[in-house]
């Protein structure tokens, strides 16, 4: 048997009922074969980043316990974002535009991974104020391998548009 890690997801919506997408979603990631939802932070609205000239997101991260491969744990978070409706496109034209669910593999236990399609830690983590802000609620000592304490990154960030929903 696999030795459990500890993941962590961060999801993302800005189509649709996105509050109810991602309770949604983390009922799904509950339900993944040899996982557990260890934790599953408060919902944030937050304004869109690379392309801004769309909805806010609302963004949470969830935290996993798995014996999924980080390669299993993706293909079966990508299977979510298809059952929430997102449909990637081929050539990623679509990777900063609106979505029904985005989720991202931020962190596989202390793992770094650089392989088609699979970047472990997530290339943009510790830029991501909308992502370790979550992350942290769930995760106050979480470390960013090759990078250090996420709390660090954040505090290089502005926070001030990212608002916690009731």
């Amino acid at each position: 048997m696999s030795v459990a890690e500890v993941a962590f997801v961060g999801l993302g919506s800005n189509l649709g009922d996105s509050a109810a997408i991602l309770r949604g979603a983390f009922q799904a990631l509950a339900a993944l074969p040899r996982t557990r939802l260890l934790r599953a932070s408060s919902l944030y609205r937050t304004p869109a980043w690379g392309v801004t000239a769309q909805p806010d997101f609302v963004n949470a991260a969830a935290m996993l316990e798995t014996t999924l491969t980080p390669q299993a744990l993706l293909t079966a978070m990508l299977a979510i974002e298809r059952e929430a409706g997102r449909d990637r496109r081929e050539d990623g034209s679509d990777r900063w535009g609106p979505r029904t669910l985005d989720l991202d593999l931020l962190l596989y236990g202390q793992h770094s991974l650089d392989e088609p399609g699979l970047r472990l830690p997530h290339p943009h983590l510790h830029q991501r104020a909308f992502a370790l802000l979550p992350l942290l609620e769930i995760a106050p000592d979480a470390q960013i391998p090759g990078i250090g304490p996420a709390r660090e990154a954040l505090a290089l960030l502005e926070i001030g548009d990212i608002q916690t929903l009731a």
